[in-house]
């Protein structure tokens, strides 16, 4: 979880320092994935606990809207 997390915001940061648009989009991808990794880790965690946690739950709808905006972020500078 910490891996993945902390890569979203190095890979933003390169993303965003990127020398071409290609490897703009190629580092957004990463983005995506890494985003998409947590999801699946916060998920874990949810499903390991026996009570309701809404600290998760909001956790993962988070991470569910950086999934989304970066999938947006790569379609517009893929055109």
């Amino acid at each position: 979880m910490l891996r993945s997390g902390t890569s979203v915001g190095a890979n933003t940061r390169s993303a965003f320092r990127g020398r071409s648009n290609k490897e703009f989009i190629a580092k957004v991808g990463i983005v995506i994935e890494e985003a998409d990794e947590c999801v699946y880790w916060l998920e874990l965690i949810q499903e390991t606990i026996e009570h309701d946690n809404t600290t998760i739950q909001s956790l993962i709808k988070e991470a569910d809207e950086l999934v989304a905006i970066f999938v947006s972020i790569s379609k517009k500078n893929k055109r």
